[in-house]
């Protein structure tokens, strides 16, 4: 798997986020296989290395019978109900609640104050990894408090007052000395030490300067007084601004993290995060929160508005859904055999930036579909299309793989419920194989591979044949003026080996057309067109006379405008040996 496949499927990261995890695990693995080939001083190493792991298997390198991983359990989307969560869940996505609430009041998603926080954090370190030991040594200073004790006696009103002086040795770190200066004015006033020198002579106070000292103490009280006052109004302002923190929010893909909100969204989202971490708080909360720091410096929000022309439209695109509702993904990858385009994507760093914000904004589109509600669609289905791709030994690739294994693991959390490689060749199949190991259970539960021969049949059990491309064997056509999704109304049929299925449509408003869509997966049958009126006499008009239709033909479209009532009959003669799908729709179009 290329760094395009890796991208086309994400997510979400984790778990797969991260695109998934799993995908992270598959490119980590291939990267150790393209490090060997780059350690020897060539490509053609990687691939030396897989025909040798297909012979080892018994295989052979030949394509028609590559490696084939043994099934595994289809994946099945956990439920996003608290309810129906472990106990030990639920204990999780409370406590990741608290948490983000408690970092939302201390400011922590801001992306100025972080930061702040981090270089102030690098210059503490830088200073003191510079500082030689003898210098640190130095910093300590002796400081000398003079301890004064004191003995007063009352004679005949008058106080006596005898000081003793003892000298005291302090020995004090300077760093300590720097935090209480870096306290402030008030700070410094408060532990500032007065030196006074006194005799041990007798002195003297009058009854009177005793008064006076009574008054100094009553101005000292008042001055507490209206400290403490000060203090009260600190406190009102930091409930004030505590209250002002609980009234803002942060927010991902429009749903709020601070579950206080009452959006039974967050839940789901927070969730996301939690598979994505194994359901271990702390880091389900440093990889949200980096999370949104990274959207506000990647400018995510706003990527929807950016015009990247239209140059890559044909490589991935957004197509209809699953049977379960997941919007779908399509990336086809073969379009960069064309050097000039290759370059033009890849061809330097700034390039490559530019080709992650289109391709982030496609997923960005595709999140967009998404409901974030418990019981509704929360992920997206990938496909990958690797027919003509390039291989593993392209150096701007891998490049550029690197650039997006970090976004995408720690970014988009749970986002893809399955992961599907149609059109794989034999290196993949045998490179998927020797990284095997490297991949959890969860992760294979994913991935559905099929080969050229099965795209089809492999699309449709999960896609519905109106919503998978025309390319791929299905009825989908680039913005069809005919049909639509919505309308719906396939017909499945089986025909048995050796017989024939004849389709008759109804043909009863005189001056309207009949439209239809006819496929057959695999084709390799006979087919043809006829209309037979209903009135005797008539003849039949040949619409398509009888023609051998290829495996890989694209579904059939055509119509017939009626001038008499009749009906339109479709044959398709299976001549194989074995039995066929065949899929039908048809409708009236009223001419205005």
């Amino acid at each position: 798997m290329n760094f395009l496949a890796l991208f086309s499927s994400m997510a979400a990261g984790k778990d797969e986020t991260s695109a998934s995890t799993g995908e992270v695990e598959t490119v980590k693995a291939e990267a150790e296989v393209v490090k060997t080939a780059e350690a020897n001083g060539t490509g053609e190493t990687v691939k030396a290395e897989v025909v040798e792991a297909v012979e080892a298997n018994g295989t052979g390198a030949a394509e028609s019978s590559p490696v084939i991983e043994p099934r595994v359990t289809s994946f099945k989307e956990e439920s996003n109900f608290v309810s129906d969560l472990k106990e030990s869940e639920r204990k999780a996505l409370q406590e990741l609640k608290c948490r983000i609430e408690e970092a939302i009041l201390k400011n922590e998603f801001s992306e100025h104050e972080n930061e702040k926080s981090d270089v102030k954090d690098g210059e503490t370190k830088e200073t003191e990894a510079e500082k030689p030991a003898d210098e640190k040594e130095a910093e300590k200073e002796e400081l000398k408090v003079v301890e004064t004790v004191t003995e007063i006696d009352v004679k005949d009103g008058d106080v006596v007052v005898k000081n003793e002086e003892t000298e005291v040795t302090v020995t004090e770190e300077l760093s300590d000395k720097k935090a209480v200066e870096e306290q402030g004015p008030k700070a410094e006033e408060s532990v500032a030490v007065e030196t006074v020198t006194v005799s041990s002579d007798t002195l003297e106070v009058s009854a009177s300067g005793a008064e006076n000292a009574s008054e100094a103490t009553a101005v000292e009280s008042e001055a507490v007084t209206g400290e403490q006052e000060t203090v009260e109004v600190t406190v009102e302002t930091f409930e004030a601004e505590t209250e002002k923190f609980r009234a803002t929010d942060v927010y991902l893909w429009g749903v709020p993290l601070l579950h206080t909100k009452g959006d039974e969204r967050t839940d789901v989202i927070l969730l996301k995060f939690l598979r994505a971490r194994d359901f271990k708080v702390q880091e389900a909360f440093e990889m949200l929160k980096n999370t949104v720091l990274w959207r506000k410096s990647f400018k995510t929000d706003s990527i929807l508005e950016e015009d990247f022309g239209n140059d890559l439209d044909g490589v991935a695109y957004m197509n209809g859904y699953d049977k379960e509702g997941h919007p779908v993904c399509y990336n086809v990858y073969g379009v960069f055999q064309d050097k000039e385009l290759y370059q033009k994507t890849f061809g330097t760093e700034e390039k490559r930036q530019r080709f992650l914000r289109w391709r982030v904004q496609l997923l960005e589109k595709g999140i967009e579909q998404l409901s974030f509600s418990p019981g509704g669609v929360n992920s997206m289905v990938q496909i990958t299309d690797l027919k003509n791709s390039p291989g593993p030994g392209k150096k701007e690739l891998r490049q550029a793989t690197k650039q997006a294994l970090d976004l995408l693991q720690d970014n988009y959390p749970e986002f893809v419920a399955r992961k599907i490689f149609i059109n794989v060749p034999w290196w993949y199949l045998a490179l998927s194989t020797m990284i095997s190991p490297f991949i959890t259970q969860r992760t294979k539960s994913k991935f559905v591979i099929a080969r050229a021969s099965r795209v089809t049949e492999t699309l449709f059990k999960y896609i519905s044949p109106e919503y998978v491309p025309v390319q791929y064997g299905g009825l989908n056509r680039e913005n069809d003026q005919e049909f639509s999704g919505a309308d719906g109304g396939v017909t499945e049929l089986i025909i048995k080996a050796g017989t024939k299925q004849i389709i008759d449509i109804p043909a009863t408003e005189v001056g309207t057309s009949l439209v239809w869509d006819l496929t057959v997966v695999g084709w390799e049958v006979s087919y043809k067109e006829e209309f037979i009126p209903s009135a005797e006499g008539c003849y039949t008009v040949i619409i398509q006379k009888e023609k051998k239709m290829a495996a890989q033909e694209e579904a059939v479209r055509n119509s017939f405008k009626i001038g008499e009532v009749g009906k339109v009959v479709l044959t398709i003669d299976n001549l194989s040996s074995r039995k066929k799908k065949l899929i039908y729709r048809s409708k009236v179009k009223r001419h205005l």
